[in-house]
């Protein structure tokens, strides 16, 4: 299938800037926003087209992608007579971006198949300045030749993308990669403060261990800043307790419990309480500082 048309449902700061590059990568590109307002000035900032509903947004494309917020959000423009189903032309393919339960991915799978559609679940990592820069890592599962197809069409924002397997796979490895980030930023909360008390440069000390073992993307760009008490860069603990919710319920699912993620969930969930929701993961270091 020759890709010419796409659409992109939900324009928020991960999908505004994707939707950008499928439209700068040469693709027609048409979007909808549940704020009509903010479709409308993404269609006038790109000279792309915007839809009143995800219906029409998704009629005559060749692909479809999604990214809103949670399992619900995603049903909400999926299904009904204004939703993405009802607008998909035969053969096309739907593609969720938004980090769901992998329970979703394959309801929304079948869902497509009955009507001779394909689906691709492909959470995506990278946060916002992967959004904006076009180098996001895309998580997929579903189908191998849909999976083909639309690769060429992920790579207009992506630096990596992989087929981890079926539908829900790709959910799967964003569960795995959200449950690595939470443990990486409870050790480098923890690392932190013992290097504080301990009078040593942070800065000198980043710049040190992020060449070795130690090194991790958290390290290199919010070590320092958890040092200076910011905690306003992108991905909010509100939307992380969404994720980690997610692990836990597959985990319950495979009979198996996950320690560090139910704790560092518990120390969000605490620090939500305290009015914080809205602050980055890396928030988490005080949580930390509180029990030491």
């Amino acid at each position: 299938m020759e890709i010419t048309n796409v659409s992109f449902i939900g324009l928020g700061v991960m999908g505004y800037p994707m939707a950008r590059h499928l439209k700068n990568a040469g693709f027609s590109t048409t979007v909808y926003n549940r704020t009509e307002e903010k479709a409308k000035q993404w269609a006038a900032e790109y000279q792309g087209q915007s839809a009143a509903t995800p219906r029409e947004a998704s009629e005559g494309s060749d692909i479809v992608f999604v990214c809103v917020g949670n399992d619900d959000d995603v049903r909400s423009v999926i299904y009904g007579d204004d939703g993405v189903l009802a607008g998909l032309k035969p053969g096309a393919i739907l593609v969720d971006n938004t980090t769901t339960s992998a329970t979703l991915a394959v309801e929304l799978a079948k869902a497509c198949e009955a009507q001779g559609n394909q689906f691709i679940d492909a959470p995506v990592s990278g946060g916002q300045a992967g959004a904006e820069n076009g180098v996001l890592t895309v998580m997929c599962g579903g189908n191998e030749d849909a999976f083909n197809t639309a690769k060429p069409v992920i790579q207009s924002f992506a630096k990596a993308i992989t087929l981890l397997g079926e539908n829900g796979q790709g959910q799967r490895c964003k569960m795995a990669n959200q449950i690595c980030i939470a443990g990486v930023l409870k050790g480098l909360s923890e690392a932190l403060i013992l290097a504080e008390k301990a009078n040593l440069d942070i800065d000198l000390v980043v710049d040190t261990l992020k060449h070795g073992a130690a090194g991790s993307w958290q390290m290199e760009n919010r070590a320092s800043t958890m040092a200076q008490d910011k905690f306003d860069f992108g991905f909010a603990i509100d939307w992380m307790r969404k994720d980690l919710g997610i692990c836990l319920d597959e985990a319950k699912a495979h009979g198996i419990k996950l320690p560090l993620t139910e704790e560092v969930d518990q120390e969000y969930k605490n620090l939500q309480e305290q009015g914080l929701g809205r602050m980055d993961t890396s928030v988490l270091i005080k949580a930390v500082k509180a029990k030491v």
